[in-house]
């Protein structure tokens, strides 16, 4: 299997990574402040989940097919960032305040799960961490590359639940302060959705100008 020096070099790689502001962090503050702590944690979970299946295409080849065929990533790009500014652009048209309301949240988690899921899925960061670096740590002399991915994915899931679950417990104590305080709220609720925004228009670009 993979050394401990090596298992050590990727968990402070995926760390730095995970710690740059992205469409996961977004989306993940985003569902902590409109929902409290458990939308958020159910954020973070879809996301870890999501991180599966990239690890799964890493392993089986399909993430080589994104390399070869330019016009596969470009198309994630472009999909990604409209899916991220969309929710974005709701979050500052739909009048939402980052309120406490346990009935809305109880009803949320798994729409928000299933959201994190496709957010990881069409987070072009995640691809590209999984083309340039992911495969520097597979070496098939070392045994079953399922394995070796297994591994490195743990320690991919162990960072993401620590950064945004943190993240997501952070949010929503700020979301505890903002009750009764509906101008913060509202205030919050389009800071977050112009952040989404902000983050969709740099994909969009990025896939613009590989086009």
């Amino acid at each position: 299997m993979i050394s401990p020096a090596k298992l050590g070099l990727f968990f402070a790689v995926v760390f730095g990574v995970i710690l740059l502001p992205g469409l996961d962090m977004a989306f993940v503050l985003g569902s902590a402040l409109a929902g409290g702590r458990r939308r958020g944690l159910a954020a973070v979970s879809g996301i870890i989940a999501g991180g599966i299946c990239h690890v799964g295409m890493t392993a089986t080849g399909i993430g080589m097919l994104l390399k070869v065929v330019p016009g596969a990533f470009n198309a994630l790009l472009l999909g990604g960032g409209l899916y991220i500014g969309w929710i974005g652009l709701s979050l500052m048209r739909g009048g939402a305040d980052f309120s406490l309301n346990p009935q809305v949240e109880a009803r949320s988690r798994a729409a928000t799960f299933r959201q994190g899921v496709l957010t990881s899925l069409l987070n072009p960061k995640a691809y590209l961490f999984m083309l340039a670096v992911f495969p520097q740590f597979l070496r098939p002399e070392l045994g079953a590359i399922w394995a070796q991915s297994l591994v490195l994915w743990l320690i991919i899931a162990l960072n993401q639940l620590g950064v945004y679950g943190g993240l997501a417990v952070a949010a929503d104590r700020a979301r505890r302060w903002m009750q009764g305080r509906p101008g913060a709220g509202a205030l919050a609720a389009r800071w977050v959705g112009g952040l989404l925004m902000a983050a969709a228009l740099l994909t969009v670009l990025e896939g613009w100008r590989r086009i």
